[in-house]
């Protein structure tokens, strides 16, 4: 069969309006990535195509795209391929600058950490690390709660990774390079890593930072012949299919990624939830009735505590609906990709949104009604937001373990409200994290029990 022949079996791929020659859509993208994904899908249905700087890119919506995408092999559909821009970050052996072989192996590595004997351990160190937060509040007050919760977070990340002598002792320092990194993970950095030369210079400086910060302890603990129970011991003990240890640097490099996942996600979602809760009193109230009906039988927030919070589960899990943290999933085409009567051929990207998946009604009815006692889709690729298949965002369990322990601390004895007017708290994308407005002030009164 002759080329032109074979592409008559394919329907042409709608091309989204408005692009910009020799640019295409690339300014409308960076400025807000979820509002353009959700532009092109309203105009082009549930397979389209936009110009992303040069990289043609090919937005896929709705549960049959999201399972085709994540059932696809890495020889077909490539992450690494992708986001390469994530390597500097990482670092080289890690992650997508690892050989997928290896980069398989290092995500058992970090299952490895989370099991759930894991996670019991660290749900009361987050506790205690809010606790030590609120203690200085006093009773009442203002606080922009979108940077604090960055802050609290990376203690608590660092707390639970690195120990608590890292964590006491570093914390300021590890929190400023892991801003610098942040600031370089941004929707420009999509089609070229390199563009943003300042900003890039302060991420490579901030890696090395990070790397030799972490790779002091490493030196320290094995001098010292200590072990710890923490993630960075898991790292140092793991070993390879072939019975070989990581090496220091790549040890770095996944405290480094992991941290990564784990502290944006959280982070994000806490700030979100914290908004929600006070824009709708009503399910603020519920939630924090459960949390008054667990204090009345449990003394402490542990891991087993954690699972007699169905509502505030339910309330988290609507946050990561209406406001997901990623909304690009990205995967480089390597061999042409047949879906539906479509191909894609290879050299382009595909993406999908949770933003834009999450506000379906035929799986979401009334999406954009705010609503903490949704049910769940029954298709379990309608939900999103932290990917699917055998690359789902590793950091996940960690995340809502954090968010789930900060709120149960939080309301127990605090009651928040808007600073501002409900409308004042709008979806920003500085970066590739979908965040609150800036500044995200609320006020905060301590309960009388």
């Amino acid at each position: 069969m002759s080329q032109s022949s074979d592409a008559s079996r394919y329907r042409p791929i709608p091309f989204v309006s408005g692009a910009v020659p020799g640019r295409g859509h690339f300014e409308e993208f960076c400025a807000h990535p979820a509002f353009f994904l959700q532009r092109a899908f309203r105009e082009c249905g549930e397979v389209c195509e936009f110009d992303q700087g040069g990289m043609r890119t090919v937005l896929m919506v709705g549960p049959e795209a999201h399972e085709a995408v994540f059932r696809a092999p890495d020889e077909q559909l490539s992450a690494p391929a992708a986001y390469q821009y994530m390597v500097p970050i990482f670092g080289p052996g890690v992650q997508y600058g690892a050989p997928i072989e290896i980069e398989r192996q290092q995500l058992k590595m970090h299952a490895k950490g989370l099991r759930a004997e894991r996670l019991t351990y660290y749900a009361p160190i987050v506790a205690r690390e809010v606790e030590d937060w609120i203690s200085g509040w006093g009773d009442e007050g203002e606080m922009d709660f979108y940077e604090a919760f960055a802050d609290l977070t990376i203690k608590t990340s660092t707390h639970c990774l690195l120990g608590a002598e890292f964590r006491y002792s570093l914390t300021d320092e590890f929190a400023r390079h892991y801003h610098d990194l942040g600031e370089a993970a941004d929707a420009a950095g999509t089609v070229d890593h390199t563009r943003q030369k300042a900003v890039y210079d302060r991420r490579d400086r901030a890696r090395k930072a990070l790397g030799e910060l972490i790779i002091e302890r490493i030196h320290r603990r094995r001098n010292a012949g200590e072990t710890h129970d923490d993630l960075l011991q898991v790292y140092m003990d793991a070993t390879l299919l072939d019975g070989s240890h990581l090496s220091d640097e790549q040890v770095a490099g996944m405290v480094v990624w992991f941290m990564f996942a784990g502290h944006h996600t959280s982070a994000n979602t806490a700030a979100w939830t914290l908004v929600e809760l006070a824009r709708y009193p009503d399910f603020g109230r519920e939630v924090t009735a459960e949390v008054d009906q667990l204090f009345a039988t449990e003394t402490e927030l542990s891991f087993r505590a954690l699972r007699k919070l169905p509502l505030m589960e339910g309330f988290i899990r609507e946050i990561l609906r209406a406001h997901p943290p990623l909304n690009a999933l990205c995967r480089r085409v390597m061999q042409d990709f047949h879906y539906k009567d479509y191909c894609i051929e290879a050299g382009k990207n595909v993406m999908l949104s949770p933003y834009v998946a999450h506000r379906l009604p035929q799986y979401f009815p009334d999406p954009e009604r705010f609503d903490p006692h949704r049910p769940e889709p029954e298709n379990v690729f309608a939900y999103i937001p932290f990917g699917g298949g055998q690359r789902k965002c590793v950091g996940n369990a960690f995340a809502l373990l954090q968010v789930k322990t900060i709120f149960g601390t939080l309301l127990k004895e605090f009651e928040f409200e808007l600073a501002g007017p409900p409308g004042e708290y709008r979806e920003i994308m500085p970066s590739l994290i979908l965040r609150p407005s800036d500044p995200c002030v609320l006020r905060y009164r301590r309960r009388k029990h």
